[in-house]
């Protein structure tokens, strides 16, 4: 196991982790871990880099929180 460090999280942010484990003993680095990969660090055509994967997680969180205009409502306005 490598070195062990401190962070910082809100109460709330804990508890919802918490919540994510798969049992008691799970560890917060294994939940994170497990996190960690859903955003994916590669594709057939090879390794993404660290700035892709953060575009591409900031990406699914903008569409989550409705930031983005949906394709077929752009080709409209544009008149497409």
């Amino acid at each position: 196991m490598g070195a062990t460090t401190t962070i910082q999280i809100d109460a709330e942010t804990r508890d919802r982790l918490a919540r994510l484990k798969s049992s008691p003993r799970e560890t917060y680095d294994e939940l994170l871990k497990k996190l960690l990969t859903l955003i994916p660090d590669r594709d057939e055509e090879g390794r993404y880099t660290e700035a892709f994967r953060l575009a591409l997680l900031n990406a699914k969180l903008d569409i989550r929180a409705g930031r983005l205009t949906p394709h077929e409502r752009v080709k409209k306005e544009l008149g497409l």
